[in-house]
C-alpha cells in the first residue's frame, strides 16, 4: 500500500512582470468600461511569492520595493488566496511573504503577479491539483491583468484584457524599464484618455475608437525582429499619461534620442518601457538614462520569460 504524499509546510512560487507591447482602447461603453487589444509580453523581473499555514492572515514584504507593499486584506495576494480557500471550504489561515523585484504601481502587472502566484501557491500548499484555466478562470475574478502572469510568454488580450490568447514569437527581446517616483492611478488616466478623445467637438464613445491589435506588430514578433517591432510599439494611454505627466514624454524622447528602438508607456504608466537592440545595447542606454537624471531607477530585462512557477515547496521533517 502506498502512503498519502505528505502536503507541503510552504510553497513559494515565481511570477514575472508583463509590458504591453500595444495596447488599443476602444470607445467608452455605456457601463464605464472599454474593450481593450493588447499584446502582453512577460519579461525577466520576478516576484516571488511563498505561502504557509499560520495563525492569522498577514503579508511579509521583502526584497527591493518592500516598504511599497500593501499588508492589509486589499492586498492582491491575500484576496487571492482567500478566493480559492472560499472556493473549495479551506478553513486555513496562512502567512504571505512576498519577495518584491517588481516595480509598485509602475505598470507592469507586480500586484497582478502577486495575485497569479499566490493561487498557484495554495494550489500546491492545498494538494487541489487545478488545471491552469481553472487558475486562469479564479484570476479573471481578481482582475484583468491578473491571468497573464500565469500563463507568461506572449499573448494577446482582449475584453478588459483578460481573455487571453497565444501568439507566436521568436527570438528574445532587450528592455530598459524606467521608473518613476510616483505613480498614475489607472482610472484617472483613463478618464484623461476620454477627455482627450471628446476634446474640440469628439467623442469619447464613437465606434471609430476601435481595439485591433496591429498586424505589423503580430508580423514582428514573428519573425523575432527588433527593429521593426520597436517602430511598430503602440499605446493609446500614451497622451493622457504624458497629458497627466509631462515630464514622461520628455523620458520617452530621452529614451529614442539615446539610441532606444522604441519606447512607450507601461500599461497605464508611469513606467516608461525602452526596446533595444541587444543585451550590450540595452546597458548602454540605462547608462545614459541614469547620467540623464530623468526618472528614479532604471531596470533591464528580457522577454518572454515562463509565466507562474513553483520554485519550492518545503516539508515537514
Amino acid at each position: 500500500m502506498t502512503a498519502a504524499p505528505t502536503p507541503p509546510r510552504s510553497v513559494t512560487v515565481r511570477a514575472p512582470a508583463k509590458v504591453n507591447l500595444e495596447l488599443r482602447v476602444g470607445a467608452l461603453r455605456p457601463d464605464g468600461y472599454h474593450d481593450l487589444a493588447t499584446v502582453f509580453q512577460a519579461v525577466s523581473l520576478y516576484d516571488e511569492v511563498s505561502v504557509a499555514r499560520w495563525d492569522e492572515w498577514q503579508v511579509v514584504p521583502g526584497g527591493t520595493y518592500a516598504d511599497r507593499v500593501p499588508t492589509g486584506t486589499g492586498n492582491l495576494a491575500i484576496r487571492a488566496a482567500k478566493l480559492i480557500s472560499e472556493q473549495w471550504d479551506i478553513d486555513d489561515v496562512l502567512s504571505i511573504h512576498i519577495d518584491k523585484d517588481i516595480p509598485v504601481a509602475g505598470g507592469m502587472a507586480g500586484g497582478s503577479a502577486d495575485a497569479a502566484a499566490a493561487l498557484l501557491a495554495c494550489d500546491h500548499l492545498w494538494g487541489l491539483g487545478l488545471e491552469r484555466d481553472e487558475l486562469a478562470e479564479l484570476a479573471a475574478e481578481l482582475g484583468s491583468d491578473v491571468p497573464f502572469p500565469l500563463a507568461g510568454g506572449n499573448a494577446m488580450g482582449s475584453g478588459r484584457g483578460e481573455q487571453l490568447a497565444p501568439v507566436l514569437a521568436r527570438g528574445t527581446f532587450h528592455w530598459v524599464f524606467a521608473i518613476s517616483d510616483t505613480g498614475l492611478s489607472t482610472p484617472e488616466v483613463y478618464r484623461e484618455l476620454d477627455r482627450l478623445r471628446s476634446a474640440d467637438g469628439g467623442d469619447a464613445r464613437d465606434p471609430a475608437h476601435s481595439a485591433d491589435v496591429s498586424s505589423e506588430l503580430m508580423a514582428a514578433l514573428r519573425r523575432g525582429d527588433a527593429q521593426a517591432l520597436g517602430k511598430a510599439l503602440h499605446n493609446d494611454l500614451d497622451e493622457a499619461a504624458f497629458s497627466l505627466r509631462p515630464e514622461l514624454r520628455v523620458l520617452r524622447d530621452a529614451g529614442v534620442e539615446f539610441g532606444a528602438l522604441g519606447g512607450l508607456v507601461s500599461g497605464s504608466g508611469p513606467t516608461v518601457a525602452f526596446l533595444t537592440e541587444s543585451h550590450e545595447a540595452s546597458l548602454d542606454l540605462s547608462v545614459s538614462l541614469a547620467a540623464s537624471d530623468l526618472c528614479r531607477d532604471i531596470r533591464r530585462a528580457r522577454g518572454p520569460v515562463h509565466g507562474a512557477h513553483v520554485v519550492s515547496g518545503s516539508r515537514p521533517d
